[in-house]
């Protein structure tokens, strides 16, 4: 199981940032998806967090909040079967401006861009985003701010 930080990254007007990926094979399998990846050595959740942050965006900063979901997910991607265990980390910035020249090979091969998102754009759009219940969460999280402990969502397999 690949151990995964993510951030749900939120600017001043509490837009949340978010990647377009796709299927390196299949450019017009599309979907969008909080920043992070997985923790490289001996790193932290929260070192593993800030390193994909700026690696895939360029903002390094940053002030990381709380874990607020964790989940499970499985998916095809790249020829290989992933299964993951993900923790979402709040995380807030003035910065808007991004920057993507740190991202991997594989990113480079798999994401055509990066958009900052309103709550209502978001629900509003029928493109798939994941994890699939973001549009609620975001909601939550921004009416009631972090839960008290982190929410455990569904498992999710693609």
């Amino acid at each position: 199981m690949r151990q995964v930080s993510r951030i749900v990254l939120l600017d001043p007007d509490d837009r949340i940032l978010l990647l377009h990926g796709f299927e390196p094979d299949r450019p017009t399998d599309t979907w969008w998806f909080t920043p992070g990846g997985g923790l490289e050595g001996t790193e932290s959740r929260v070192e593993a967090a800030r390193r994909e942050l700026a690696e895939e965006t360029g903002i390094t900063d940053v002030v990381l909040g709380p874990v607020l979901w964790k989940r499970h997910c499985a998916f095809p991607f790249d020829g290989r079967r992933w299964e993951q265990d993900e923790w979402y980390y709040l995380g807030r910035t003035d910065r808007t401006a991004t920057h993507t020249g740190g991202q991997t090979d594989l990113e480079r091969r798999s994401v055509s861009g990066l958009r900052w998102w309103t709550w209502e754009e978001l629900s509003a759009s029928r493109e798939t985003v994941y994890p699939t219940r973001l549009v609620e969460l975001l909601r939550t999280l921004l009416d009631d701010g972090p839960p008290d402990a982190p929410v455990l969502l569904e498992t999710e397999r693609v």
